[in-house]
């Protein structure tokens, strides 16, 4: 499943350096972790999740394959870009298609790197980045909403009538300066046609604080000022330091990386918070397969059902699906695996309507 992050920001704030860092860190994982980069600026990199190493060990399986999330390094925004400025439409294009957004913020001083706002303010920034997504937002609907208007009255167009019902709420908030996210729709239907619109300002969003590497490990004044900013928008901040990411790109041993990492006093690596964070955003959960040969993590949305999970391992498992053969991965480290689960009765046969929860261990019993 094509999950992604969009990687935006102003110019010189550190974005490509971040991507950079990203895909050479997946690069140099790629012994044990598929990566490809699809396009110079898409890169898959592995989702960290320690369960997978845990349920691998107690089943002794003979590989691990972790679950992937897709990083888009999108080309940098300037002010006008809604009007086309700089390479506002190719920006607007790319950053349509991916499901959410990591806005990286500049929050060092480098007098030989310029800004392109003469000042040093990520709080503006982002606000700058946000009314030229609003306002491509606006004209996107502006556009389409007469002609929706039209064929509801004049052809009683029903699937028309439930689009302006999404889209007019919308339309109005993003005339009062406000994204299109800020828009609750309680029902299933409704989420399904905002989704559909392709809104730029509809999707989730991740804060990356680019700070100097003496601040990785605490943040600053100005990633302080960012996290509240965020918090006030419902959404998330993150702190890094690109330098530092790409010095440990560059480590060719986990040794070393840990050793590197310790002496500026990071337990982990920005990234792995921002690969993480941004799984987070997307409302995704994680299943596993575990068995003698791999041990496996994949993923689906939140909501989604046990077929729906047997899907995303090959579409013959969905369409034949009989039953999903469970046990919660608590249950699966507690007894020890597969047999101490079944004898200790932590073994379950779920339907079609199961939810799927976050940390399942699944093997899927189907007819083709």
């Amino acid at each position: 499943m094509g999950f992604n992050c969009g990687i935006v920001g102003l110019p010189n704030v550190g974005k490509s350096t971040l991507f950079n860092a990203l895909t050479a860190t997946a690069a140099a994982e790629a012994a044990n972790y598929p990566f490809c980069t699809i396009e110079p600026n898409v890169g898959r990199v592995a989702v960290p999740d320690p369960r997978l190493e845990i349920c691998a060990k107690i089943a002794k399986s003979a590989k691990l394959i972790p679950t992937q999330l897709e990083f888009v390094d999108i080309a940098g925004l300037v002010r006008g870009a809604s009007r086309g400025e700089g390479l506002g439409n190719q920006f607007l294009a790319h950053i349509r298609e991916v499901d959410a957004i990591a806005h990286v913020l500049r929050c060092f001083e480098d007098g030989n790197i310029t800004h392109v706002e003469g000042s040093i303010d990520p709080v503006r920034d982002a606000e700058t980045v946000e009314t030229e997504l609003m306002l491509a937002d606006l004209d996107s609907l502006e556009k389409r909403v007469p002609a929706l208007e039209k064929k509801a009255k004049t052809g009683g167009d029903k699937d028309a009538k439930a689009q302006l019902e999404v889209m007019v709420p919308v339309l109005a908030a993003l005339r009062e300066g406000k994204s299109a996210r800020t828009v609750k729709f309680d029902s299933a239907d409704e989420r399904k046609i905002l989704k559909g619109l392709n809104l730029i300002t509809s999707k989730p969003v991740l804060y990356v604080c680019n700070v100097e590497e003496s601040a990785a490990a605490t943040g600053n004044a100005r990633s302080a000022e960012v996290a509240a900013f965020a918090k006030s928008l419902g959404a998330h901040a993150v702190v890094i330091s690109a330098a530092i990411e790409s010095e440990v790109a560059q480590l060719a041993e986990e040794e070393e990386k840990r050793e590197f990492l310790e002496s500026l006093g990071l337990k982990e690596t920005g990234l792995t918070r921002v690969i993480r964070a941004g799984y987070g955003l997307l409302g995704l959960v994680t299943f596993f397969t575990i068995g003698p040969k791999e041990a496996r993590a994949w993923t689906v949305e939140q909501g989604a059902k046990a077929p729906q999970a047997a899907g995303a391992i090959h579409t013959d498992f969905e369409k034949g699906f009989i039953r999903a053969e469970t046990i919660a991965y608590d249950d699966f480290v507690a007894c020890g695996g597969e047999q101490g689960a079944k004898d200790a009765g932590k073994f379950r046969l779920e339907g079609s309507e199961y939810l799927v929860r976050d940390g399942d261990i699944f093997h899927f019993r189907f007819n083709v």
